[in-house]
């Protein structure tokens, strides 16, 4: 599959906010955007005001770059919201957030979603005792999930448990830490969702 191989940094200047791809790089001051607080390219600092339609593919932009989707899956992900009962926008971030390699960087076994794929990608998640490589997989009410017992010495899930309690857990989500293992207690509805995006301006670019 294509997957978007440049600076992850540009994403975040090119969307004027963090997207956080990087982990705890975001968080330093050796972050780019806090640098350079403008779009890349020639043109960054004098481009003129944006349209209607340019803030709608901005926002639907920053989203698929902050969850890791492709284009292709990202309008299949929102046609598939817009058949499902309540508001589209709503349902569509919930699909995201029930992605597998979400579930895993939201319980803070990865410091991104970039790390969180890779780590499903190489067998090391298993959901309901089962392995699982796929990042997409969603996961669903009551599931659980969690490391490999072969696989929780690795560096990156010894840093897990080191620390945990310094991100914030979502309420759907119950994470036991010290066994790596994570119970999904619910979808998770908008208020539950602390991605900072306006969905509504991603419903109205695909309603065009």
């Amino acid at each position: 599959m294509a997957r978007y191989t440049g600076a992850d940094c540009k994403l975040c200047r090119r969307e004027k906010t963090k997207l956080f791809l990087k982990g705890s790089k975001c968080e330093s001051a050796k972050c780019p955007i806090e640098i350079r607080p403008y779009p890349p390219g020639e043109h960054g600092r004098g481009r003129p005001k944006d349209t209607e339609y340019q803030l709608q593919l901005r926002e639907k932009q920053k989203t698929r770059r902050i969850y890791g989707v492709l284009e292709k899956q990202f309008h299949n992900y929102y046609e598939e919201a817009a058949r499902k009962s309540g508001k589209s926008g709503e349902v569509l971030l919930q699909i995201l957030e029930s992605r597998l390699d979400n579930v895993v960087y939201r319980a803070g076994f990865a410091q991104s979603r970039d790390a969180a794929r890779q780590q499903v990608r190489h067998g090391h998640i298993m959901v309901n005792g089962k392995k699982v490589d796929i990042p997409s997989y969603r996961v669903r009410e009551h599931d659980i999930i969690e490391v490999r017992e072969t696989k929780r010495n690795l560096l990156p899930y010894e840093v897990a448990r080191a620390t945990a309690g310094e991100r914030t857990i979502p309420a759907w989500l119950g994470v036991v830490p010290d066994k790596l293992r994570v119970l999904v207690h619910q979808l998770p509805v908008r208020q539950q969702i602390d991605t900072q995006v306006q969905e509504q301006l991603i419903v109205e670019y695909y309603s065009k």
